[in-house]
């Protein structure tokens, strides 16, 4: 209630502004009670344009409010798609990303097909992609961000957007990876080998092209020979050599191979 009641205040603030007011009061059975100051609405283009100003002096929360008011006063004007994504838009600017998706969305269930969809999709994977969380966090949504993402640059491969989806994309998944990563180290130091090879193997599956990868690699040859099998610790380091020549996990690995496991991989040769 509190909410709805702040929403309001902040749309009759800014009506306020420019609005035409009958601010004279009536009295009721002379009395000398005041009645309520009552509003008049305003024209579509009028109340925009307002509410255009507000986000452009930075004021976006009243600004979001403004815009829902378009579609609430006009519902059936042109001007009230438009506003509709404006509110989105204004919505994430002042970080309220749970709003700024929920309008978004509604945008994308009223008007699918509209010319501005390939931006509604985008601006919701921006919301998700903003509240990434650390890596030893959970990841809920840092999933979110990569399905939004990956629906623009599904729906909209030739858009403006799909470019910037992409880079985003790439780093959600070198998020991933890096979670990945983490709890396998953190099996591998309380000797839960197997279940650390499950998490690096994980990476070098559907993370391969991350940053991650080489470690990974490595983390595998390492956790193979504490499990006792030499030989596919050797292959791993040797899809290590060949994809990562130059990496300092190459260089881990050789040595490691060469201290623990020289007589198993000779005999192998």
């Amino acid at each position: 209630m509190t909410a709805r009641i702040s929403y309001r205040l902040a749309v009759i603030a800014a009506l306020a502004a420019g609005s035409t007011v009958l601010s004279g009061c009536a009295s009721l059975g002379g009395g000398g009670k005041k009645t309520e100051t009552a509003y008049v609405a305003r024209d579509v283009e009028s109340l925009y344009m307002a509410a255009k100003e507000r986000l452009d002096r930075g004021d976006a929360k009243i600004a979001a409010a403004l815009f829902d008011e378009v579609e609430r006063q006009h519902p059936y004007s042109p001007w009230a798609r438009r506003a509709q994504l404006m509110s989105a838009f204004s919505y994430y600017v002042r970080r309220d990303y749970t709003q700024a998706i929920q309008s978004a969305q509604r945008f994308l269930s009223i008007h699918p097909g509209n010319k501005d969809a390939p931006y509604a999709y985008y601006l919701i994977g921006l919301c998700y992609y903003e509240q990434i969380n650390d890596v030893d966090r959970d990841q809920k949504i840092t999933q979110q961000a990569l399905t939004a993402l990956t629906e623009v640059r599904r729906r909209y491969p030739d858009s403006q957007y799909a470019a910037d989806a992409r880079l985003k994309i790439d780093l959600v998944n070198d998020h991933l990876a890096g979670k990945e990563m983490e709890i396998g180290r953190f099996y591998e130091k309380t000797g839960y080998w197997t279940a650390a090879q499950i998490r690096f193997q994980n990476v070098i599956d559907d993370y391969q092209t991350t940053s991650h990868a080489p470690e990974a690699l490595y983390r595998l040859t390492e956790t193979s020979l504490a499990l006792g099998i030499p030989l596919e610790a050797k292959k791993y380091a040797a899809v290590l050599g060949a994809n990562y020549p130059g990496s300092k996990w190459y260089e881990k690995a050789y040595d490691l191979i060469g201290d623990y496991a020289p007589q198993e991989l000779a005999k192998a040769n």
